[in-house]
Order: C-alpha cells, then sequence, then structure tokens
C-alpha cells in the first residue's frame, strides 16, 4: 500500500494548511452555538471518556456562524495553541466542521488531541445522500437514527426512504388504514415486516434535522404497488409474469406475486395501480398529501421505475396525474429518470438517475428531459453508487446485476461526467441508495455500506481535483478511519482494502437493460 502524510479525513476538504503542533484534549470544555455544542459534547464525550468535556476544562472549543466565512455549508476550522475554533457559514457548515473535528481525534501514549491545523471547506455539490429501503425489509426507528448517524458523520445531507415496494407499505396513513394492515405484514424474506406510525415517521425527521439531514421520502408509484393490494385489491391489477420473472423464481427458489397475496420474493416489474380507475388517485392525492404534511422537506420521490408490464400511454396518462398531485403539495416531485419520457411532467421536477456510469439505451436521453424542463439530476449510477451490489463475488450479502462493484470502482466516478449534454449547473448531487432484498439488520447493511459509502461521500462533497483526491490517498484514509469505525459499532467489509485493481470495466449493457430481473430494484 503506498503511504500519503494525508490527514484520515473523509470526505477530504477543499484547503488544508497543516501546523507543527498538536492540541490537548485531555480536558475540554465547548461553547457557543447551542444545538451543535450539545451535540459535540455528547459525541466527546463517547470518544474521550466520562468527565473528560466539562465546563471548565483546559482546551476550549469555540463554535459560530459566520455567513461571511466560505459559502453554503462550509466552515473553517482552526486548531491551535489558543484552542479549538469552528465557524460555520451556517448551522449546517458548523455542524459539518465538528464531524472534521471528530475525525481528526488521535490517541497515543500522553492522551487524545488533534493537530493543529487549518481547515477551509465546503461541499462540491448541494445534494448528498443516501437511500435506505425500509419496504423490503423493515428496520426499526433506532436502527435508522443510527444509519443517519453513519450518513451525517460522512457530510451526507439527504436521507432518501424508500417507504413502498411490493413486499411493504411503511408509512401510516389515516385515510387508508389498510395500507398499513395487510400491507405492511411481510418481507422480501417471509419476516413480519412492521410500518411507522406517523409519530415514528416525526421522529426521524426531528432526529435527522438536528444532524442536517433532510428526508425524502418515496412512494414508488404505478409500479412496485403489489403490496397496496393486499389491503386495497380492487386497486391493483393482476400480476403481469413475464418469462424473466419466471427464470429469475425459478433460479432463487422463490415464489411468483399472487394477486392480494403477501409478495416475500425479490422479482420486480410486474404490479401497477389500476391506472384508469378514479379511485387510485382518489388514494395517491390522500398519500401524498398527508405525507407532506409531516415532512418539512422541499422533496416527495414518487417513483417511476420498472413499469414493465404497463403501456407507453397508460405510463404517461398516469405520471402526469402523479406529477400533478405531488407538485400540488407544494414539494418538488422527484422520479426514477425513466419518468423523463413523460411530456407533461411538472416543471423543475427532480430526475434521479439509476443507469450505468456510461449509460446505455435511452437512459440519458430521459434523464436530460428533467433539465430541459428546468429541473435538475441526482445521480445514483448502479456500477458505482448502488451499495447493494456485492463488493466481490463471495460477499455473503449484495446482488451483481449491475456487476461487483469493489471500493476503488465506487470511487471511480465523476457526477460531472455521466450524462452527456447537461450543464454542471443541472448537477444537483448524488445519491448511494441501499436496496435491502439481501439485508435485514443494520449489521447486515453495515457489511455492505463500509467502506464504499465513503467513496461516494468523497465524490459528492470533495473537488473533484486536488492532492488528495486520488484512489491511494484515499484508500489509506479509509484504512486509517476503519478503527474509529469500528469503535463506535460499525460492522466494517475490511476485505474492501485488498482492493488494488484498476477501476472496473461498466456493466455490460445486458445486464442494465429493461428487464424484469436486472434492473433497478
Amino acid at each position: 500500500m503506498v503511504l500519503h502524510d494525508a490527514l484520515p479525513l473523509i470526505p477530504f476538504p477543499a484547503a488544508v494548511i497543516r501546523g507543527e503542533g498538536s492540541v490537548p484534549l485531555t480536558s475540554v470544555r465547548v461553547e457557543g452555538e447551542a444545538d451543535t455544542a450539545g451535540l459535540l459534547r455528547s459525541d466527546l464525550s463517547a470518544r474521550l471518556g466520562a468527565g473528560s468535556v466539562t465546563a471548565d476544562g483546559d482546551t476550549r472549543i469555540l463554535l459560530a456562524i459566520d455567513p461571511g466565512v466560505v459559502r453554503t455549508e462550509g466552515y473553517l476550522l482552526e486548531a491551535s495553541d489558543e484552542g479549538i475554533r469552528i465557524t460555520g457559514h451556517d448551522a449546517a457548515g458548523l455542524f459539518h466542521g465538528t464531524r472534521t473535528l471528530l475525525q481528526l481525534l488521535h490517541r497515543d501514549d500522553a492522551g487524545w488531541s488533534v493537530p493543529q491545523v487549518r481547515i477551509d471547506d465546503a461541499p462540491r455539490f448541494a445534494y448528498r445522500g443516501v437511500m435506505l429501503d425500509v419496504a423490503r425489509h423493515f428496520f426499526s426507528v433506532a436502527d435508522v437514527q443510527r444509519f443517519i448517524d453513519r450518513a451525517a458523520a460522512l457530510k451526507f445531507n439527504h436521507l432518501h426512504l424508500h417507504l413502498t415496494d411490493d413486499q411493504g407499505w411503511r408509512i401510516e396513513i389515516d385515510a387508508w388504514p389498510q395500507l398499513t394492515g395487510a400491507g405492511a405484514g411481510g418481507d422480501a424474506t417471509g419476516g413480519p415486516g412492521g410500518f411507522y406510525t406517523k409519530d415514528d415517521y416525526r421522529a426521524i425527521v426531528a432526529y435527522a434535522a438536528a444532524r442536517h439531514v433532510t428526508v425524502v421520502p418515496e412512494i414508488d408509484l404505478p409500479g412496485h404497488t403489489h403490496a397496496i393490494g393486499l389491503g386495497y385489491p380492487d386497486l391493483v391489477e393482476q400480476p403481469v409474469i413475464t418469462a424473466a420473472n419466471i427464470a429469475e423464481a425459478a433460479a432463487l427458489h422463490q415464489s411468483l406475486p399472487v394477486h392480494g397475496e403477501q409478495y416475500s420474493a425479490w422479482g420486480v416489474g410486474h404490479s401497477s395501480v389500476r391506472i384508469h380507475e378514479e379511485r387510485t388517485y382518489d388514494l395517491i392525492r390522500d398519500v401524498l398529501d398527508e405525507l407532506a404534511a409531516l415532512t418539512p422537506g422541499p422533496y416527495l420521490h414518487i417513483g417511476g421505475d420498472e413499469c414493465l408490464g404497463t403501456s407507453a400511454a397508460d405510463f404517461a396518462l398516469f405520471f402526469e396525474r402523479a406529477g400533478r398531485l405531488a407538485a400540488d403539495t407544494g414539494k418538488t416531485p422527484v422520479a426514477w429518470h425513466e419518468a423523463g419520457v413523460v411530456d407533461g411532467l411538472p416543471a423543475g421536477m427532480i430526475g434521479q438517475y439509476w443507469g450505468s456510469a456510461v449509460p446505455q439505451g435511452d437512459h440519458a436521453a430521459h434523464a436530460r428531459r428533467f433539465v430541459e424542463r428546468g429541473g435538475a439530476l441526482v445521480l445514483s449510477p448502479s456500477d458505482r453508487a448502488y451499495l447493494d451490489m456485492k463488493p466481490r463475488a463471495d460477499h455473503p450479502h449484495g446482488l451483481a446485476w449491475a456487476g461487483i462493484v469493489p471500493l476503488r470502482t465506487a470511487y471511480d466516478w465523476d457526477p460531472a461526467q455521466v450524462i452527456p449534454d447537461v450543464p454542471a449547473e443541472a448537477i444537483l448531487g448524488i445519491e448511494a441508495p441501499l436496496w435491502t432484498e439481501s439485508v435485514s439488520t443494520l449489521a447486515e447493511a453495515d457489511g455492505l455500506v463500509f467502506p464504499r459509502i465513503a467513496a461516494q461521500a468523497e465524490i459528492g462533497w470533495s473537488p473533484a481535483t486536488g492532492p488528495e483526491r486520488s484512489w491511494e490517498s484515499f484508500r489509506t484514509r479509509v484504512a486509517q478511519s476503519i478503527p474509529a469505525w469500528e469503535a463506535s459499532g460499525i460492522a466494517v467489509d475490511r476485505a474492501a482494502l485488498d482492493d488494488d485493481a484498476d477501476p472496473a470495466p461498466n456493466a455490460d449493457p445486458a445486464l442494465t437493460s429493461t428487464t424484469a430481473s436486472e434492473e433497478n430494484a
């Protein structure tokens, strides 16, 4: 392994000047902006030990906000003989600065310290997201909050919750109680399922907001809707079973979907709401209105992927109406890139691209349509950013329909280069999704997510070029970060660091074709 002298920071800051000495943290006091100071005191106490953070500690850590410092979400961190000062452009920037401080903590025979340093930092992209699929396997409020902690520590600022799918409906809707009655009673592998009450969801949103993470809820429509039919069978079509569905089910020893019965398998593309039934839109209007009222963030994701048994005309008819219903809530609608084909989408709608890093077929054209209508793009190339793709063929969890994605491959892409002929300002940011067909616990999720989530954090935050924006530096910094991750309870896939091959080629185009078994889950 090539060794570097870079500080163990992920994502690496925009500018770092390192001094000669260090700042001792034998005892510290944290002063300044109350909310961030409270979180930092708790985090430092957990790392430094009980009694290390006091009102009269020897080393002063001062937290302040000054809009004159750097830019949105940015911060200035100064550690010197005078103590430590973090100044955020805004509250989010101040919080991000404290995450950098935690990464700087170092322990040796003399005790805990941080190096003397000056860091000027701000993100490359405004949107830096992770996605957690809680529909295929349900995760408790506490586990979602722990997932938020993992993301926020790496300066992600959006959590996309995939709340509904064929296997389960996970959010309480007062107007349609059977969505979380019969519709929430199972998962992708025969487990008990579950759902979030409105108070549960509020707790997740509040926890995220305190860490400057915006929740983006998704109701996947008009496909991935088999679970709706468990409670309201008259609003969902009979499954459309293709040869690909049959072959996949046989290969995985799984069952095919049956209308009105719990679906505990992985196949996709077989379900649809009844697009020509007016009551369908009553349900969608109520769902989106109730969810929007619970969600303070600006976005409402309405899916749009893998409607493989739906005609183009019906898909367009549905998505024009669903897009308007989402926009009528006052939120900015978001959809997977397939929806870009529809002419009547609301102006300014956001597209989320999940195709490969080198687009295949008409994927890029569909993505560009969002930009042409005044919207922007969030990039999630499946052969780079999908955290559920196997990092190696023998990994116990994950899938491989987009290819094997080792750590170096996950690090090897530039969001500005994925969709041709799209201006840089139309790239809102990136998102790293974790689909959960193959994982049902947070520990299993960690084993897929870490350390590859760190690659996506750096891609979303750090400048595209710089002395430390290299595979060699990144791998070294990951190795330096693993002990702290593990000490915080994260089950890291250490074998990922064995990858020193050239970046993997893009997935075979056949693996990203529009088929029921080989597309975005």
